[in-house]
């Protein structure tokens, strides 16, 4: 299996045990925050789980199915990450639609989005830059 693929299956099983850790009581505070910093609801584990399951199908599936994933998801991620540190609410789940902007401290917009912008960036590096050289490598 190539690099590509397994990052692929990698991403599958993050997402799926960020939904998991999602309903461990003990990574919850006493206002039901995760980690004391934001609350997960449906639509957050719907995007996770759509994520992770979208991850598993392309690692599954092909490796140019897996470039793909990265490729599109990269920057959906990373484009939801830039609008939650700034708003405090993403379009992916949802959030800006629902809640619209919401205003915490800066601590609790960095650490709730930090995970986008890494994951996402992280993404769009697989998806653009490994995939190529991988390819051409193997090629």
């Amino acid at each position: 299996m190539d690099t590509i693929r397994r990052i692929g299956w990698f991403y599958f099983i993050g997402f799926m045990a960020v939904v998991a850790i999602g309903y461990v009581p003990a990574f919850h505070d006493a206002d039901g925050n995760l980690f004391g910093l934001f609350k997960l609801d449906l639509y957050d584990d719907s995007l996770h789980a759509f994520s992770g399951l979208w991850a598993g199908v392309a690692a599954w599936w092909s490796y140019g199915a897996t470039r793909t994933y990265f490729r599109l998801f990269g920057p959906l991620y990373f484009a939801d990450g830039v609008m939650g540190l700034f708003l405090g609410s993403g379009y992916l789940d949802g959030g800006i639609f629902l809640y619209g902007p919401i205003k915490q401290s800066l601590y609790a917009h960095v650490f709730a989005n930090l995970p986008h912008l890494l994951i996402g960036g992280y993404a769009i590096w697989v998806g653009y830059r490994l995939a190529a050289t991988q390819r051409t490598a193997v090629a």
